[in-house]
């Protein structure tokens, strides 16, 4: 973490802004702004706190929703004006459902966002009777043995001239996929950056 104590708040005026972006993706999620004390509080608690300009107040982000952005590294700029925030989103960080405030890349990307920020909340509350909790609760093996059955299911299907059915069983596996990635303590995000990386080499 950087040095708390280098930002020249005077010249500032005692707000400075922070441009939040995704820890493992890359993109860009919202511009915020921070004050001292909001600054603070990011740091010692690990969720990313803003100063509400019109509430003059503190408000730390998913408070209400749920959607918080965990910390992961602060940093300062060349000309010590601004922040790059880097987080682990939990959820849609707009209050629109966007993956960004700043509009959806696509709307079959931002679903797929929006059902990880699901899957990410059932993680973390593991609310009872849920199917994904039960996932969960069950383990890796289960649910590594559950990708395996939909990825039979899949090729079954696409043996058989109902396009729907193939679609439908395709969907399962996209599910479970993403639910054995978060067990590991990965995302379906990583696993295209591999793509990324392998369309580039």
């Amino acid at each position: 973490m950087m040095d708390i104590a280098s930002i020249d708040w005077e010249k500032v005026g005692g707000m400075i802004p922070a441009v939040i972006q995704d820890d493992r993706e890359g993109s860009v999620l919202m511009l915020g702004y921070m004050s001292p004390e909001a600054l603070n509080t990011t740091v010692e608690t690990g969720l990313v706190t803003f100063y509400s300009r019109t509430q003059k107040k503190l408000w730390t982000k998913g408070e209400t929703s749920g959607h918080f952005l965990r910390l992961k590294s602060v940093a300062l700029d060349c000309d010590q004006d601004t922040l790059l925030v880097k987080v682990d989103p939990i959820g849609p960080t707009c209050h629109t459902g966007c993956a960004t405030c700043f509009g959806p890349k696509s709307p079959s990307v931002n679903f797929l966002n929006q059902l990880q920020g699901v899957i990410d909340q059932r993680y973390e509350e593991r609310p009872a009777g849920s199917y994904t909790t039960r996932l969960f609760e069950d383990g890796v093996q289960r649910m590594a043995q559950k990708v395996g059955e939909e990825g039979v299911e899949v090729a079954l299907a696409a043996m058989a001239p109902s396009d729907a059915e193939l679609l439908g069983e395709a969907a399962d596996l996209i599910f479970h996929l993403m639910v054995l990635l978060k067990g590991r303590g990965l995302k379906l995000s990583d696993a295209v950056k591999v793509l990324e990386q392998r369309h580039g080499g």
